[in-house]
């Protein structure tokens, strides 16, 4: 449990949740209705794959000397927890697992989600060698909003459902705000690894914008979303998550004169944030499906 980072798990599990609310908004009521058993299949297994990801990742950043004793976050290689080998093969374990589910519910329910699939192995296995050349911010977009909203719609209902793609900017910013509060933590330690990151690509003073950004259009857009009939009205109740999105927007204001020290939970705050506003927003959609 502590290698596979649970923490970061509301990145994958989030779109696959919001999507589940949102489809129950709009089909619940509809003779077909949507197929919750597979939501929660498709659920499972994205949580497998993002836990084999990490692994995944943490391995690969410890061979590269990415991750050493003075860095922050993951600790489990720096401290001897686990041997490299032994978080190596956790994650083909997880990925094994996670594809077997993946191949299985395929097969129930129809050749398009297998490529869905092989889209998210592909974001898992390229992870890190992308990362370290700017792209992880683009990776993580595609593996935590674009592919499971859209293979979750999929699932569920038999078909893609394209609307659901408007989940994918609120729910995928935050994720991506996630990794990027990590990497401008961390922009020291990588550049003496010699990888270059997204954060460290623009600069301090630009991270620091991007993650304001990050944090702020989710709530404009589900608020014009609400407002213009894209999500019901009841979707304004998760504008009240921005209480702790403008906490974390102070604790990086706060690197300014604190150093990377300022924000060195930063990610794991970023991670709570999108708890509170997935799950206010799936909340808000189910109200909408009895009132």
């Amino acid at each position: 449990m502590t290698a596979v980072r649970p923490w970061s798990f509301p990145a994958s599990a989030m779109p696959v949740i919001v999507t589940l609310g949102y489809l129950f908004w709009e089909f619940g009521k509809a003779s077909s209705g949507i197929n919750l058993g597979y939501g929660i299949w498709a659920l499972v297994n994205i949580i497998l794959f993002h836990a084999a990801g990490n692994t995944w990742s943490d391995y690969f950043d410890f061979r590269k000397s990415v991750d050493a004793e003075d860095t922050f976050g993951v600790r489990t290689l720096t401290t001897g927890m686990f041997t490299p080998d032994e978080i190596k093969k956790l994650s083909l374990c997880l990925l094994a697992a996670a594809l077997a589910g993946g191949v299985a519910l395929a097969v129930l329910t129809g050749l398009p989600l297998l490529w869905i699939g092989l889209g998210g192995l592909a974001c898992a296995m390229l992870y890190p060698a992308l990362k370290y050349r700017a792209l992880g911010d683009v990776v993580i977009f595609m593996a935590f909003a674009l592919l499971p909203t859209v293979g979750t719609s999929f699932v569920a209902t038999g078909a893609v459902v394209w609307r659901t793609l408007w989940l994918t900017v609120p729910v995928g910013l935050i994720t991506v705000a996630i990794l990027h509060a990590n990497n401008a933590r961390d922009t020291v330690t990588d550049k003496r690894a010699h990888i270059r990151t997204f954060a460290m690509t623009v600069g301090k003073k630009a991270s620091r914008i991007i993650y304001y950004l990050e944090l702020t259009v989710p709530f404009v857009w589900t608020a014009v979303c609400s407002l213009t009939g894209i999500f019901p009205m009841w979707s304004l109740l998760s504008l009240a998550a921005i209480v702790p999105a403008i906490g974390n927007i102070r604790m990086m204001a706060g690197s300014r004169d604190g150093g990377m020290a300022a924000i060195g939970t930063l990610d794991e705050m970023t991670a709570k944030l999108q708890i509170m506003f997935s799950m206010l927003l799936t909340v808000s959609f189910v109200i909408a499906y009895f009132v």
